[in-house]
C-alpha cells in the first residue's frame, strides 16, 4: 500500500489512540480526514494538527453522518465508540451498546456505499470472557462461543461479525484489532473514567511524600500493556497484511505485570516514599489476561518495542504536566 496516494479517515481521531493514529499517518504521507463528535475526544489532542487534517463534525450514529465522513476516502480506521475505564464497562448499560453498535453498522454500509478498499474496526479484548490457563493468554479463537462481561463487550463483537459479513459478501476488505491494554499520553486523567496507568500516576502525583495510595483488589490482577504509538504502527500493519476478514490480537504477550508492580513502578518514577494500600470491595476488572500474540507476530511480521518502564515514565511525565496546567489555570468566575 502506498499510504502517501491515499485519504484515510479516522473516526474517534481526537481520541487518546485516534490522535496517535492520525499523526503516524500524516508521517506516511495521508490525507487525513478526523471524524469525532468530541463527546470523549479533545480538540486539545489534535490542535496542533491543525492545517494537515480534514475535520469532519459528523454524528456518526447516523447513516447520514457516516456518508459524509467516508466520502472521498480510501480507507477507513473505525475507532470511534461508546467507552470508558472499569466503572463504566462492569455496568450493563444501554449506552455501551446502542452508540456503538449504530456507528460500526451505519459506517460499514457507507464505506461499502463509497467504495472504500480497506476498512479496519477497532475491536476489544473485551470480548473475551472465558478463563483459560493461568495467564489467561487469549488466543483469537477463544472469543467464541461469545460471553462477554459487558454491553461493550457485545458492541465489539457485534461489529466483528458485521465486519466479516461486509468482508464475505460485499468484498470489503475489512481488518479487525482486538486490542489489550493500550495506554500512553492523552488518555483520560478523569478519575471517574482513567484506565489504569493515568489513574496510577494521577493518584501518586497528586499524593504527598509519605503518604498512600489505595488499589483496586489485591493488586495482583496480571496485565499485558501496550504502549500507544507501538499500538498505531500494530494497527497499520494490520490494514495493510491482513484485511481478510479475521480479527488479530494486538497487544504485548512477553512483558506481563501485576498492578502492585505498576504502582510500585511508578512510585518510583516519582521519587517519592509512598506506601500501597487495598481495597478488596471495588472492582478489579479480570484477575489475569494478556494477548496470545502468536498470529500477531505470524500474520504481521512485527511485536511492540516500547519496554513497559519506557512506556510507564512518559505517561507519568506527561501526566505530572497536565496536572500542574489544570491547576496553574484561573478557574471559573475567579479573578483573571
Amino acid at each position: 500500500m502506498k499510504w502517501n496516494d491515499s485519504t484515510v479517515l479516522v473516526t474517534g481521531g481526537a481520541g487518546f489512540i485516534g490522535s496517535h493514529l492520525t499523526e503516524y499517518l500524516i508521517e506516511q504521507g495521508c490525507e487525513v480526514v478526523v471524524a469525532d463528535d468530541f463527546s470523549r475526544g479533545s480538540i486539545e489532542n489534535i490542535e496542533h494538527l491543525e492545517g494537515n487534517i480534514d475535520l469532519v463534525p459528523a454524528d456518526l450514529t447516523t447513516r447520514e453522518g457516516c456518508l459524509k465522513a467516508t466520502e472521498g476516502v480510501d480507507h477507513v480506521f473505525h475507532l470511534a465508540a461508546s467507552v470508558g475505564g472499569i466503572h463504566y464497562i462492569k455496568r450493563e448499560n444501554i449506552g455501551g451498546l446502542t452508540p456503538s453498535v449504530l456507528m460500526n453498522q451505519h459506517m460499514l454500509e457507507a464505506a461499502r456505499i463509497h467504495d472504500v478498499d480497506r476498512f479496519l474496526f477497532a475491536s476489544s479484548a473485551c470480548i473475551y470472557r472465558q478463563q483459560h490457563d493461568d495467564l489467561n493468554r487469549f488466543s483469537e479463537d477463544q472469543a467464541i462461543p461469545a460471553n462477554p462481561h459487558s454491553t461493550y463487550g457485545w458492541a465489539k463483537v457485534l461489529g466483528e461479525v458485521a465486519c466479516q459479513a461486509y468482508h464475505e459478501d460485499c468484498d470489503l476488505d475489512t481488518a479487525m484489532v482486538r486490542i489489550f491494554n493500550c495506554y500512553g499520553p492523552r488518555e483520560s486523567l478523569d478519575p471517574n473514567s482513567s484506565h489504569v496507568i493515568p489513574s496510577l500516576c494521577r493518584k501518586v502525583i497528586e499524593e504527598p511524600d509519605g503518604g498512600s495510595i489505595e488499589l483496586f483488589g489485591d493488586g495482583t490482577q496480571e496485565r499485558g500493556f501496550i504502549y500507544v504509538t507501538d499500538l498505531v504502527k500494530g494497527m497499520v500493519k494490520t490494514i495493510e497484511k491482513k484485511a481478510d476478514g479475521e480479527p488479530v490480537n494486538l497487544g504485548n504477550g512477553d512483558e506481563v505485570v501485576t498492578i502492585n508492580e505498576l504502582a510500585e513502578t511508578i512510585i518510583d518514577i516519582s521519587g517519592k516514599d509512598i506506601a500501597i494500600e487495598h481495597d478488596l470491595s471495588k472492582p478489579t476488572g479480570t484477575d489475569k489476561y494478556a494477548a496470545d500474540d502468536t498470529k500477531m507476530k505470524q500474520a504481521l511480521n512485527w511485536e511492540p518495542t516500547v519496554r513497559p518502564e519506557v512506556g510507564v515514565k512518559e505517561v507519568y511525565e506527561w501526566a505530572k504536566g497536565e496536572l500542574a496546567a489544570e491547576e496553574a489555570a484561573p478557574k471559573a468566575g475567579g479573578v483573571q
